[in-house]
């Protein structure tokens, strides 16, 4: 039997959320606008301007929940949480993981393999849906580039080495994005590249949105298995930085993020007015917006498929709670190399 607790995505200006005996209330204006059962709830996050009791704090922290808060544009600030009660040992093995050069290039090595197999994925399904051969050409000769990506990134020989390979490849497959999206639609989303901080067109605000999101899942699979977010092997740990859970996440950005944020424009349920632009060229979901995607995301998860290494069913929204576990039977030693989600 598994369980999918949710995440509970706060987004309207100046809402309050509170307890209630064992529910979190939010209200807005001194009304009521949800009310949900505490035990529902595996975490809660909040965008922007919320207040949020320190009676419902306190609660969160004695029952292990974690309280996320978020800027208006989806990016982390902060991160309430109760005791680490992460495995002592199985820290200790992360680290002498860490110290282990050999250790660290294999597994920086099996994250991006993950994480370009899935986004030779995307484009390799765009085109057999393509409906010009053109497109699906295109589309093809960059999934080959992809490949010959995958190619590279066995023989690298250091970490520096991949992270180049990596930046090469990224830059390939986002190139493809306007070959994915139907023709109508191109010229209200159209997408130059990938930017950030700010994001500069519709579409950069909607993946760093959904990044966002999926970021906090992949720290809170992290965490759940008792491993250390903040000490990676292919991102470079920084004070702040949650760098394991950056690894974690780049095998699901092409399936849980990119996929997402393509079917949503293409199925037009967002459109152009689902995005506020900004002075200095900023565009940013709205608050319309953003409650699409979090109820999109959260349908996303909720859908099943067959588990490529457990050969069962398993919900999408535990996939990476399963392949951290996976990151940790590889530290201690139990699985001879890390195995990264592959969707098939």
């Amino acid at each position: 039997m598994q369980t999918l607790l949710n995440t509970l995505y706060v987004m309207t200006p100046h809402a309050y959320a509170h307890l209630e005996n064992a529910t979190v209330r939010i209200d807005v204006e001194r009304e009521k606008r949800l009310q949900v059962p505490l035990h529902h709830l595996s975490s809660i996050v909040c965008f922007g301007n919320i207040m949020v009791s320190p009676a419902l704090m306190h609660r969160l922290a004695d029952e292990g929940k974690s309280l996320v808060l978020l800027d208006d544009r989806g990016r982390f600030k902060a991160r309430l949480e109760g005791p680490v009660t992460g495995n002592i040992l199985l820290r200790q093995a992360q680290h002498q993981c860490a110290a282990n050069p050999g250790f660290a290039l294999s597994f920086a090595r099996a994250c991006l393999a993950g994480k370009l197999r899935n986004s030779r994925h995307v484009l390799l399904r765009a085109a057999r849906e393509a409906n010009d051969s053109a497109e699906e050409q295109a589309l093809t000769r960059i999934a080959d580039d992809l490949a010959a990506s995958l190619r590279a990134l066995s023989v690298g020989l250091d970490l520096d080495t991949l992270r180049g390979v990596e930046g090469e490849a990224a830059k390939n497959y986002f190139s493809a994005m306007n070959h994915v999206l139907k023709p109508q639609i191109r010229s209200a989303f159209a997408f130059t590249g990938r930017t950030r901080r700010p994001p500069l067109d519709p579409i950069n605000a909607l993946l760093s949105f959904l990044y966002s999101m999926l970021m906090n899942d992949c720290r809170s699979a992290l965490e759940s298995v008792g491993l250390d977010p903040q000490l990676g092997f292919l991102h470079v740990v920084r004070p702040g930085r949650a760098a394991l859970a950056l690894d974690l996440m780049e095998e699901f950005r092409p399936y849980l993020a990119d996929r997402l944020a393509l079917t949503l424009i293409n199925r037009n349920q967002l459109s152009p007015g689902d995005f506020d632009h900004r002075e200095g060229g900023a565009v940013l979901l709205n608050e319309r917006g953003r409650k699409t995607v979090v109820v999109a995301y959260q349908e996303r998860k909720q859908e099943e498929l067959q588990h490529p290494l457990l050969d069962t069913k398993t919900s999408i929204g535990l996939l990476p709670l399963l392949q951290a576990r996976f990151m940790a039977r590889t530290m201690r030693g139990e699985m001879e190399s890390y195995l990264p989600f592959v969707v098939r």
